[in-house]
């Protein structure tokens, strides 16, 4: 390293004697108006490089997941079930009824599937399947089981 220093920027004990040696400055070369790397770019090439250069793939997919929900179920599916959120990498499905969630839990692996093969950058794990609203006294994905309601009543 000591040796690297002193070949570059000289040896600080030696005085030097005699004129310093100018250095020559390259010609400045004008930029060319259609030189290489001056081509414009298309918008989806700008806009790829945008979204993975500020991380929004993922909630981008995961958007385009929800709104595609007809291709990936299918249409008669869809009139009976829709997606409501994406929580911790879990897909939740909002059915009609009973029978339809019960037959959507039949089709997972072909959800999953298509969802995988689709949407890789939206991270889905698994895929919840919602039966029509009962009351629920959980709060979150990650709730203690306990006496539920009963606590909550004087």
């Amino acid at each position: 390293m000591y040796l690297r220093f002193k070949e570059v920027f000289g040896d600080a004990t030696s005085r030097r004697y005699g004129p310093r040696k100018r250095r020559t400055r390259e010609p400045v070369v004008e930029s060319e108006a259609y030189g290489r790397g001056r081509d414009p770019k298309g918008i989806a090439d700008v806009m790829t490089a945008m979204t993975s250069e500020l991380g929004w793939a993922t909630p981008l997919a995961k958007s385009d997941l929800l709104m595609a929900w007809r291709e990936i179920a299918g249409a008669d599916t869809a009139e009976h079930s829709f997606p409501l959120d994406v929580t911790d990498s879990v897909l939740t499905v909002q059915c009609d009824s009973t029978a339809w969630a019960t037959q959507l839990r039949h089709m997972r692996t072909m959800i999953m599937t298509r969802i995988a093969q689709s949407y890789p950058d939206a991270g889905i794990e698994s895929v919840r399947f919602q039966a029509p609203h009962a009351p629920s006294w959980k709060k979150g994905s990650r709730s203690i089981p306990g006496r539920g309601p009963r606590d909550t009543y004087g």
